[in-house]
């Protein structure tokens, strides 16, 4: 965490670049189980993006996640992804593939590390970006192995959960 909030200080400080915060980037997933379906999202996802570099970071508090049961949300804290000793996601890395400042919507690939319910992997994420009056828009579909994060899935409820989660990711940045 203290490398993160290290990126976070010199993407902030660096003077000569193009830098653009997020404070309620939403990051939303859909498990497709087949006893029920299970989302969630979570629009308290704060983020930080170097047009000049490509870098980028964020930090979702797991806890900011909102279901439509709060037996779900009580479950997933406390069963699965153990909120308690694991309270926050991180991904740091750049966005690679685009233009600054081209109009249109450009597909881009995210190039980095994540880290899930404790342990950190190397990804390679697509998604868009897009400028929009002196903003940027990013989203990004992709899926996630529950097993590659030590997610654990008991066997009486592995009809309720999927193995592989549907996670969609959209910021709007504007400069700081």
């Amino acid at each position: 965490m203290k490398n993160l909030l290290f990126v976070f200080i010199v993407l902030a400080s660096n003077s000569h670049a193009q830098k653009f915060t997020s404070e309620k980037g939403l990051i939303s997933f859909f498990s497709d189980a087949v006893i029920e379906d299970i989302q969630a999202e979570n629009s308290m996802v704060g983020s930080l993006f170097n047009a000049t570099s490509g870098e980028l970071v964020y930090i979702v508090k797991i806890k900011d996640f909102k279901f439509e049961k709060s037996l779900m949300r009580e479950h997933f804290n406390e069963k699965y992804m153990e909120t308690e000793k694991f309270p926050k996601s991180t991904f740091l890395g750049k966005i690679i593939g685009f233009k600054a400042n081209t109009p249109g919507e450009q597909k881009v690939k995210a190039v980095g590390k994540i880290l899930i319910h404790g342990v950190t992997r190397d990804v390679e994420i697509p998604g868009t970006l897009e400028f929009i009056n002196g903003k940027i828009i990013m989203k990004s579909k992709f899926m996630v192995k529950l097993a590659d994060y030590n997610i654990k899935i008991p066997k009486l409820v592995w009809q309720n959960i999927a193995e592989e989660v549907q996670v969609k990711i959209e910021f709007t940045y504007k400069g700081l």
